[in-house]
This record gives C-alpha cells, sequence and structure tokens, in this order.
C-alpha cells in the first residue's frame, strides 16, 4: 500500500486524506522536508496558490518539493496544486514560483472569482464525473509529452492533464465524494514503484 502525503499548508488537506484513504493509499499530512522524504507521493491540494508558495518556501519545502519531483516522485495537484506543479503561469503575481514539473502554462483564476464557481459533468480519463471548480484555473497549452484528460465548457478549456509521474486538475475531486480521481492517482503511484 503506497504512502501518500498531502501538501499540508493551506487548503483542503483533511478532504485529501480521507479520499486517499478510501481510493486504498496511507495517507499522511506532510508540512516539513522529512515527512516529504517519508512518502512514496503528495498531493498538493487547492487553497490560494501564491500564499501556498510563500508558506512552502516559510518551511523550507519549496527546493526539497521540485527536487522530489524532478527525481520522479508522483504528484497530484488539484487547484492551486495544478497551478504550482506548471513550469509556466499567467496572472500570477510578481515573482511568484512554482514546484514545475508539468509542460504547461496556467491560467490563475481564469474561471473567475469566487462568486462564480460552478459545476459540471465532465469526461476524466474516459470516466464521467462531476467537477467542482471554485476561483479555478484552466491550462492555457501544454507541450506535446503532456495528454490531456479532462475538457470543461465553456469552449473546452483543458482543466486535467498528466505527464509521467505528475497528475493535476483545475476541480476539486475531494469535495464530491467520488473517489474515481484519487484511485485514479493511486493506481499511478503503484504503477510507478513497479
Amino acid at each position: 500500500m503506497p504512502t501518500i502525503g498531502v501538501l499540508a499548508l493551506q487548503g483542503d488537506v483533511r478532504e485529501h486524506l480521507r479520499m486517499l484513504t478510501e481510493a486504498g493509499a496511507t495517507a499522511t499530512a506532510v508540512r516539513r522536508p522529512g515527512e516529504l522524504e517519508a512518502v512514496d507521493a503528495l498531493v498538493i491540494p487547492g487553497g490560494e496558490s501564491t500564499t501556498m508558495w510563500k508558506l512552502a518556501e516559510t518551511f523550507d519545502l519549496l527546493e526539497p518539493l521540485r527536487i522530489r519531483v524532478k527525481d520522479g516522485m508522483p504528484a497530484y495537484g488539484s487547484c492551486a496544486g495544478m497551478i504550482m506543479l506548471a513550469d509556466r503561469i499567467q496572472d500570477g503575481i510578481a515573482g511568484q514560483q512554482t514546484v514545475g514539473g508539468i509542460d504547461m502554462v496556467v491560467r490563475r483564476n481564469a474561471f473567475g472569482r469566487q462568486v462564480d464557481s460552478f459545476e459540471e459533468d465532465l469526461d476524466f480519463a474516459g470516466q464521467m464525473i462531476r467537477a467542482v471548480f471554485i476561483r479555478a484555473p484552466w491550462v492555457e497549452s501544454v507541450g506535446p509529452d503532456v495528454e490531456v484528460l479532462g475538457l470543461a465548457e465553456p469552449g473546452d478549456r483543458i482543466v486535467a492533464v498528466r505527464q509521467g509521474p505528475l497528475l493535476a486538475t483545475s476541480f476539486h475531486p475531494e469535495l464530491t465524494g467520488d473517489t474515481r480521481v484519487h484511485a485514479y492517482f493511486v493506481d499511478m503511484v503503484r504503477g510507478s514503484s513497479r
């Protein structure tokens, strides 16, 4: 059973821990570099990407995160976590940094403000799921090695991607009670350890 951490600096930490456990993983909170070293994979939850970046620096986690991702650790980012896994961002604040790893450009808050939050049924990797979007980003463009796993209206915006051991969604599957996105990631983690 893989041990999957949830970056516990901000966001839907408890919800992701619960969903990972239900999907068959051992789930644990990660706040320190030593805790990061002890996990097989990591979920970067939703929240506020600029705050998450600053907290990761404060807790001396940003560089260790970059190293683990570069070294092939599986990671899944939802909403702000998608922004954190993007190599490039649009509409970030001056100097905003990411962990990187996925060859994509992500636009922060692309679907609008908090009042513009919505839910939509969409195809995620061949399965129809309910997706919850809250101040969500979308993917402007992807590199040749990035697989698009989901599109949303309006205009078939890219909202789910995978590149090797990295997965990102602009929506919040942890808020729906449906464990299929987390199970997909747990299967990715199991596959990467073979």
